[in-house]
């Protein structure tokens, strides 16, 4: 089994720790809260600060695992190109830490690997998933990732994040000019692009079959915005129509982004799920 490392560093919002992952990959997280365990995986871009808002209104409850997926400092990048599987290892040697079956939280890419370790059998009590991008599948996407590293390379900041929005998230338009009216200044190189890159390769080798998650049958939450853009609704309409176990809940007024706005309404739904009996 692979060693644990753990990290001098902590804060107040949680110690800082990581471990040896199967193919010895380092994985760092943060552990805060005590009752049964959660892990929280976080999307693409994001990190350790990803579910932070959410799980500090949790930790009374429950214990918080929330690692920084392999591409995301502190963690190691793994090897490339990097698969949906890398990521199920990951997760799985965690849960071997931890000891006993947990509840496992996904946000955006982070809940579309949720669905993949739910798929691989791994010990889950339970699953949450904020808005999984399932339509962002297959090999249209190895153009994107080819053109992300030109433009990050390059140290185009501002136009490798509108190529994602554009390409990956699909963001209307609208929503796309608003973003290109940021400040110049801002135009620095984007320290999450590693992670990204990793992440479009898992992107591009998987597909956009969402019957195969008929298989999961764990209790599942799955969480949406009630103002997030097409084609996540559709797609997680038909998600939520192939779940065996699955509530299903809305959020108004609220869009892609509600673990961030609305971290409090979010923790909220949560708690009520995972306290059920």
């Amino acid at each position: 089994m692979p060693s644990a490392i753990q990290s001098s560093k902590s804060s107040a919002s949680g110690a800082f720790l990581s471990f040896e992952s199967f193919d010895g990959t380092i994985i760092g997280y943060r552990r805060i809260g005590s009752g049964l365990p959660v892990v929280m995986v976080h999307g693409s871009g994001g990190g350790l600060h990803s579910w932070q808002p959410v799980a500090e209104r949790l930790a009374d409850r429950f214990e918080l695992w929330s690692p920084a997926r392999r591409g995301y400092a502190p963690s190691q990048s793994g090897r490339s190109p990097k698969r949906f599987a890398d990521e199920v290892g990951d997760i799985r040697v965690l849960i071997n830490r931890i000891g006993r079956p947990v509840h496992l939280v996904g946000m955006s890419y982070g809940a579309t690997v949720a669905l993949h370790a739910a798929a691989a059998g791994l010990a889950l009590r339970s699953l949450v998933l904020w808005e999984p991008p399932l339509y962002a599948a297959g090999e249209e996407l190895t153009p994107v990732l080819s053109r992300f590293e030109e433009l990050t390379t390059q140290g185009d900041r501002l136009q490798a994040d509108r190529l994602l929005a554009e390409k990956v998230a699909r963001v209307p338009a609208p929503l796309l000019d608003f973003m290109d009216g940021g400040d110049p200044a801002d135009n620095e190189p984007a320290t999450d692009a590693p992670g990204w890159c990793r992440d479009l390769e898992s992107m591009a080798a998987d597909a956009v079959d969402v019957e195969r998650w008929s298989a999961v049958t764990v209790p599942t939450l799955l969480m949406r915005g009630a103002d997030t853009w097409q084609p996540m609704p559709e797609t997680l309409d038909r998600l939520a129509s192939v779940l065996p176990d699955v509530t299903l809940t809305t959020f108004p007024d609220q869009m892609h982004f509600a673990p961030s706005t609305v971290p409090e309404a979010v923790a909220a739904e949560i708690a009520r799920f995972l306290s059920h009996p």
